[in-house]
C-alpha cells in the first residue's frame, strides 16, 4: 500500500475511534435496549405524545449505531481492496486501485458527515426544530421565494425520514407565501437545522415580470427549539388575547368551512403566532401554543445571551444576516456567505440537497465558538 494511502487510512480511523469515543457505543447499544423495552408495552400508546417520542428516539439511535458500526467495517476492509488491487496487473490493476481510491474519498466523506454529528452539543440541540419562514423584500418574487424554501426544507426532511408538521401557512395573494411555520422531528433538528436560520437571498429572472427582468428577493428563516416540559414556560391566560377566525388558502374541504383558525397575541411581548392547518379550533389552538411557546423561549435565551455577551464585551450575534445566496441568472450557483461553501447546482439545492451547507453550517459555528 502507497504510504499517502496508509497515512490516508491512519487518519480516518483517528477519527472514527473519536466518533465512537463520544457517541459511547456501549450506553449507546444500552439506550437502545431500554427503549426497545419501553415500545413493546402494550400501554405506550395510551400516551401518543409519549410513544412518539419514543419511537422516533429508537429508530435515531438504532440508525446511528448501525452506521458507525457500518463505518468501522468499510474502514477494515479498505487494507484488504488495496491488497487485492495490487495482486492485479494491467488494466485491471489500474481499475481496481482506482475502484479502491473511490470507495475511500467516500468513506472519508461519510466519516466526515457522522463527526459533524457529534459537534451538535448545544442545551437544547437535541430537540426537535420548529422552523419559521417569511417572505422578506421583493413583492411577489419573495413570496414566491419563501415557498420554495418552505419546499427545500420538507424535500430535505423527506429525504432523511424525519416527520414534518405544517402548523400554519399564510399564502400570499398573487402567489407563494407570507408565512409559514412548521416542525422537523427527529432528534438534534434543531441542533442541525439552526445553522440555516438568518436571510436567504434569490436572484433570478422574475416568472412574474412580463418584461423578463431580474429580481433579487429575500426571505427570513428563523429556527426555534420545541418547547419540552422542563423548559418552565408558562403563559398567563390572561396575557394571552386568542381570535378565531376562518382559514384561507388551499386547506382542503374541512378546512375552510368553519372558524377554525386561531391567532394568539401575546400582550405583555406582543409576539403574534397563528395555526389553520388542524380541522378543529382545538387543535391549532394546541398548536399555536407549542409555537408562542418556542418564541418565548427564544427571547428567554435572547436576553441570557445578551447579558452573557455585555459580560464578555461581545459585539453580540450576526444569526439575522444576511447568510446564503441563491443564483439563477446570469448563472447558477449557491453560495453561503458564512462558511464560502457553495455548490453549481441551485436545482438540486432547492430540491432538498442541503446536507453539505449543513455540515459546513455546523463546522463554521464550532469554529467560530472556539475562537
Amino acid at each position: 500500500m502507497q504510504p499517502d494511502v496508509q497515512a490516508d487510512l491512519e487518519a480516518l480511523d483517528t477519527t472514527l475511534t473519536t466518533v465512537e469515543k463520544v457517541l459511547d457505543l456501549d450506553e449507546l447499544a444500552r439506550r437502545i435496549d431500554e427503549l426497545e423495552h419501553q415500545a413493546a408495552d402494550p400501554d405506550l400508546w395510551n400516551d401518543q405524545e409519549h410513544a412518539q417520542k419514543v419511537t422516533s428516539e429508537l429508530s435515531h439511535a438504532q440508525s446511528e449505531l448501525r452506521r458507525v458500526r457500518e463505518l468501522r467495517s468499510r474502514l477494515d476492509d479498505m487494507p484488504v481492496l488495496y491488497e487485492i488491487a495490487e495482486d492485479e496487473v494491467g488494466d485491471a490493476q489500474t481499475a481496481a486501485l482506482a475502484d479502491a481510491d473511490a470507495e475511500r474519498s467516500t468513506l472519508r466523506t461519510d466519516i466526515e458527515a457522522m463527526e459533524v454529528k457529534t459537534m451538535l452539543a448545544g442545551e437544547y440541540d437535541a430537540r426537535d426544530a420548529l422552523v419559521n419562514i417569511r417572505s422578506g423584500a421583493g413583492g411577489v418574487d419573495a413570496a414566491d421565494w419563501a415557498e420554495m424554501l418552505m419546499r427545500m426544507y420538507i424535500r430535505w426532511a423527506e429525504k432523511h425520514d424525519y416527520g414534518v408538521e405544517v402548523y400554519d401557512t399564510s399564502y400570499a395573494e398573487e402567489a407563494g407565501l407570507k408565512s409559514a411555520t412548521f416542525a422537523v422531528k427527529a432528534p438534534y433538528m434543531y441542533g442541525t437545522l439552526s445553522v440555516e436560520m438568518g436571510t436567504h437571498r434569490l436572484v433570478r429572472i422574475s416568472p412574474f415580470d412580463n418584461q423578463g427582468r431580474r429580481q433579487t428577493s429575500f426571505a427570513e428563516v428563523e429556527v426555534l427549539p420545541v418547547v419540552e416540559t422542563t423548559d418552565h414556560i408558562d403563559i398567563d391566560e390572561n396575557d394571552l388575547r386568542v381570535d378565531v377566525y376562518r382559514s384561507s388558502g388551499p386547506g382542503g374541504q374541512s378546512v375552510n368551512t368553519t372558524d377554525s383558525a386561531v391567532r394568539l397575541t401575546h400582550i405583555p411581548t406582543g409576539i403574534v403566532v397563528t395555526c389553520q392547518n388542524e380541522k378543529s379550533q382545538l387543535q391549532n389552538k394546541v398548536a399555536a401554543m407549542k409555537v408562542l411557546q418556542a418564541k418565548l423561549l427564544e427571547v428567554k435565551r435572547k436576553e441570557e445571551r445578551a447579558e452573557m455577551d455585555a459580560l464578555k464585551g461581545d459585539g453580540g450575534s450576526s444569526w439575522g444576516n444576511q447568510m446564503r445566496s441563491y443564483v439563477l441568472h446570469p448563472y447558477q450557483m449557491v453560495k453561503d456567505l458564512r462558511t464560502e461553501f457553495e455548490v453549481n447546482n441551485p436545482s438540486a439545492v432547492l430540491d432538498g440537497d442541503l446536507d453539505g451547507f449543513i455540515e459546513a453550517g455546523i463546522r463554521w459555528r464550532m469554529a467560530t465558538q472556539d475562537g
